[in-house]
Order: C-alpha cells, then sequence, then structure tokens
C-alpha cells in the first residue's frame, strides 16, 4: 500500500475557538491534479466525521478512495482541469493532530486534554493550508454532512474566498434528533470501564462503547426503506450458539456487528468523541444575527446543495434552507432533492443519483436546466428508483470503511510539504 498523504506543520501556535493553543499542530491532506497559472482552478473538500484525507486513488496510492467515483480524471470533479485538496480533519487521527497525537508539551498523546474542537478551528486549518500551496480564492469549496458544516464555518469566516459552493445532506447545525443521537454514542464510549477516562491503552480501548456507538450510527445513516430491500427478515445461516433465544439471529445484525467490529480498529475513541461533539456545537447563526443573513453575506457566486429525501439526520428541509439563503445573498443555486433510499450515506453509495448532479455543477458549460432561468433557486428532482428496484452495484459498501487505521496511519512516515 502507498501513502500518497502529503503533511504540512502550522508555524507557531494555533489558538482554537473554544480556548487552548495548539503548539505546530500539522495537518494531513492529498492533492490530485495540478494548480494552474491562475491559481484559479482549485478545489478543497472538506470531509465528514470518518474519512481520512483519501478521496481517490493517485499513482502514489492506488487503493480506493471513499470518493473514488466522484474524483479523478474524467470523474464528475475532473482533475484533468482542477487541482483537487482533500484535508483530514483537525481533530482526526489519520494524520492530522488529534486526541491520538503526541503533545510536544508533554511527549505522551493528548487524549482527553485535547482542547474542545469547533468546526470553525478545522475551517481555519483548511485556509492555513491553503495558503501554504499559494491559493487564495478556490474555484469550489466541497463539504458533505460534517465536511458541508466546515465549508459553511470556512465561508463565513472567510466570504469572498470561494466563488462556489457544493453543499451535501447537510445543515446551518444539527437538529435535535441528530444531537441526542451522538450524545448516546459518546455516553456508550464513555460508560466503557476500558474507556479508563480517556487514558485507555490504544492497544484496547474500549472497543465495547465503539462497537455500540457504531451500531447507532450505522442505523442514522441508512433508512428504514434500505434495511427492508436489503435485509428484510432474513436469517444468519447456521446454527446460533448460545441457546439463550436472544443470541443474533437476523442478517441485519450481523452486518451492523461486522461494521461495528471492524470500525473499532480504524478509528480513535477520542478523536471520535472530539468530532463528534463538534458537529453537535456547530450554529451558522453564530457568525451574525441568523443563519439567513449569514448565508446572505457569503459572496458565493454559484451554489449546488443537494439533498436526499430519506435522510434522518439532515432532512431535506434544511438543504432547502441553506439554498434559500444562498439565492437570497445573490448566488445563483440549484437544490438537487435526490431519491436515494441508502439515506444519509448516499453520498457514498449512491453515484447513480450523485454522480450526475456533481458533474452537471463542475461541466465547463454547466448553467441551470432548461426552463429554469433567472435569479433564484433551481430546484430539480432526479428521476426516482423504481419501486422495488434494486440497489446500485455500491451498496454493500459501509460507511468508515476507508482503508487503514488510524494506527497504521500515526505510523507512516510524514513527508511536511
Amino acid at each position: 500500500m502507498g501513502d500518497a498523504r502529503k503533511f504540512f506543520q502550522v508555524p507557531g501556535g494555533f489558538g482554537m475557538r473554544r480556548g487552548g493553543t495548539l503548539d505546530r499542530p500539522v495537518l494531513a491532506y492529498e492533492t490530485w491534479g495540478r494548480l494552474n497559472g491562475a491559481r484559479d482552478n482549485a478545489v478543497l473538500i472538506f470531509t465528514g466525521m470518518s474519512p481520512p484525507a483519501h478521496a481517490a486513488s493517485s499513482p502514489a496510492d492506488p487503493s480506493r478512495g471513499w470518493w473514488e467515483e466522484i474524483v479523478g480524471p474524467a470523474r464528475p470533479i475532473d482533475t484533468r482541469r482542477h487541482f483537487v485538496v482533500c484535508l483530514n480533519s483537525l481533530g482526526s487521527c489519520f494524520g492530522s493532530t488529534g486526541p491520538a497525537s503526541v503533545d510536544p508539551a508533554t511527549g505522551s498523546p493528548y487524549g482527553p486534554g485535547f482542547p474542545v474542537l469547533a468546526l470553525e478551528d478545522v475551517a481555519l486549518a483548511g485556509r492555513l493550508l491553503l495558503g501554504h500551496l499559494g491559493i487564495d480564492v478556490l474555484h469550489t469549496l466541497v463539504g458533505p454532512s460534517m465536511g458541508g458544516m466546515t465549508a459553511l464555518a470556512y465561508a463565513a469566516q472567510f466570504p469572498g474566498k470561494a466563488r462556489r459552493l457544493l453543499l451535501i445532506s447537510t445543515g446551518a447545525h444539527a437538529l435535535p434528533f441528530a444531537v441526542a443521537l451522538r450524545s448516546l454514542q459518546r455516553e456508550a464510549i464513555r460508560s466503557d470501564p476500558d474507556f479508563a477516562g480517556g487514558r485507555y491503552d490504544p492497544a484496547a480501548g474500549p472497543t465495547t462503547g465503539m462497537r455500540l456507538a457504531r451500531k447507532l450510527g450505522m442505523i442514522s445513516y441508512r433508512s428504514a426503506g434500505e434495511w427492508e430491500q436489503r435485509f428484510g427478515r432474513g436469517r444468519v445461516p447456521g446454527e446460533r450458539g448460545g441457546g439463550d433465544g436472544i443470541a443474533p439471529e437476523f442478517a441485519v445484525e450481523a452486518y451492523l456487528e461486522a461494521q461495528a467490529r471492524k470500525f473499532t480498529g480504524q478509528f480513535d475513541p477520542n478523536c471520535y468523541l472530539l468530532l463528534s461533539r463538534a458537529s453537535d456545537l456547530f450554529d451558522l447563526a453564530d457568525h451574525g444575527e441568523s443563519v439567513a443573513a449569514v448565508l446572505a453575506r457569503l459572496r458565493v457566486e454559484r451554489a449546488l446543495v443537494i439533498g436526499v429525501e430519506s435522510d434522518v439526520l439532515f432532512p431535506i428541509h434544511q438543504q432547502r434552507e441553506l439554498a434559500a439563503g444562498l439565492a437570497q445573498g445573490g448566488a445563483e443555486v440549484v437544490l438537487e432533492e435526490l431519491p436515494s433510499v441508502q439515506g444519509h450515506d448516499s453520498f457514498l453509495v449512491d453515484m447513480e443519483h450523485f454522480g450526475p448532479a456533481i458533474g452537471r455543477f463542475f461541466a465547463p458549460t454547466q448553467r441551470p436546466a432548461a426552463g429554469l432561468g433567472g435569479a433564484g433557486v433551481h430546484r430539480l428532482h432526479s428521476r426516482p428508483q423504481s419501486p422495488g428496484g434494486s440497489l446500485p452495484p455500491a451498496w454493500a459498501a459501509g460507511k468508515g470503511d476507508h482503508g487503514p487505521s488510524c494506527a497504521q496511519r500515526r505510523q507512516a512516515t510524514p513527508r511536511l510539504g
């Protein structure tokens, strides 16, 4: 396995929005394509909570990226025309400084002593990285899920520094349902005796708590309709052990267990807690009088906002709010309301709908669909899936299946640049 990551060390101290300072934090990122002479073809991708910077394969790392069908030559975000940068979020565990990193002041991991993270901190880190790369104004700023909120934090802090926005399955803040769910996930991790107040053994840690948190997450990332299509009342083949009548027996139980076990070896628990809480704390209205007022002053020329009808974490009315606010500020906005059955995870797996929508936005001659001329929000509804139809080939992919674990990524030799 190759490693295409590059590393940028922020010089001096990095002041955190909610207090505390990081000493020369490191940012891991990957790039595809070339920056043109005018330096106006750059695309920055902020990720969701769990992915690394490896959005797509490259000669340096040919392994499949988490957005392989979207980023690359002749793909919707075409790296023959665009210089694409994907940042591993500050606070994560795939190369950027986070709770699993060594605190230079102590020589030990930050652990629970890592400062409270705000998505504004992640956005500022992205701005510093772009400065290091010699980029001032982005062609497009991209963010799915938590990355969408980070993109909004970036645009609010640096208005006019992104000409275009692509916001996917995200909102101006987390709704109570999402906050409640993540609160329960964090409680499952902290309640595990092996969590040890955040000072756990990295080789062991709160595996039971992480398994339960992941299962809760997986239930919310997909939709009830997809669970019905994929599993129905299917049973696990063979005899079940235990004989107590409550051992896992259904196919959906086995799927959740497999996904949970895989994730516990990939992601650091303290990093999970930190990023989860940062998602809950973000509110775009903190940057002005209201969400609408902030959106109206972002100085964005064009925007594509994509929502999914089956998403329970960021319901489609949140994307409608974003589209309306951006249009009020003078942006040309397209709102795509997709019928994907895969819920919040659709942007990772439903390429049948997401590929064309993103491709239209990035096409050199992109224009609003016929009959939708003029200012304001152009609302598009993609072709619905046929009732009872089969899911796209990528349906088997599981959220969080992003390759090497945090520990493996940390052990790799950094290349600062």
